[in-house]
């Protein structure tokens, strides 16, 4: 993990976090974005607040996290349009196979789905996390495949133990290795 400020200062990073759970990773991956001098606005599932907290989040990042469509805004402008249009970087982790058919199918019945579909013109890094037969299922390969055609980049998943104790390919990938990804791409968009 390198993280220094001159590959993520000023850089502002749009984290999805979904109900997989993996999310717990993702407030590793946010504390290090925001070290490395990101701007790091998250938006979280309604499944992903049953696992992990959105105060996790605001107090690794310094900033408010988006759960919901209907929240208030604080400047009046339309959230899921504002943050997409603010993004340098958008990146979904974990991301599990709801939110790829969601992704491949344009489909926007929440915060995270609506916002990914504002962001179709953006560079998008996605980090799949699911079971091992959820993985291998030919319509999630369908999906990812797609995903990929619209020019979003994959990263994982990885082999190893699973959330149901078994062992195959589904686990996100570490919030490092993702980390590394993303400043990969940052040196592509200077």
């Amino acid at each position: 993990m390198t993280g220094d400020s001159s590959k993520l200062g000023g850089l502002n990073i749009l984290l999805g976090v979904t109900g997989g759970i993996a999310a717990f990773k993702a407030v590793d991956l946010a504390s290090k974005l925001a070290a490395g001098g990101a701007t790091v606005n998250c938006i979280m599932t309604e499944n992903a607040c049953e696992l992990i907290r959105p105060k996790s989040f605001e107090a690794v990042t310094g900033r408010a996290v988006f759960t919901s469509m209907w929240s208030a805004p604080t400047d009046y402008k339309i959230s899921h349009i504002n943050l997409a249009e603010q993004a340098d970087i958008v990146v979904v982790a974990p991301a599990t196979a709801n939110i790829i058919a969601k992704m491949a199918l344009g489909i926007c019945d929440d915060l995270l789905s609506t916002t990914l579909c504002a962001c179709w013109n953006k560079t998008l890094l996605i980090a799949p996390a699911m079971n091992d037969k959820m993985w291998t299922n030919p319509a999630v390969a369908k999906n990812v495949e797609t995903v990929r055609q619209m020019k979003c980049r994959v990263i994982g998943p990885e082999t190893g133990r699973l959330a149901c104790g078994t062992e195959g390919t589904g686990r996100m990938s570490e919030p490092a290795d993702i980390l590394e990804a993303i400043e990969k791409i940052a040196a592509q968009i200077d």
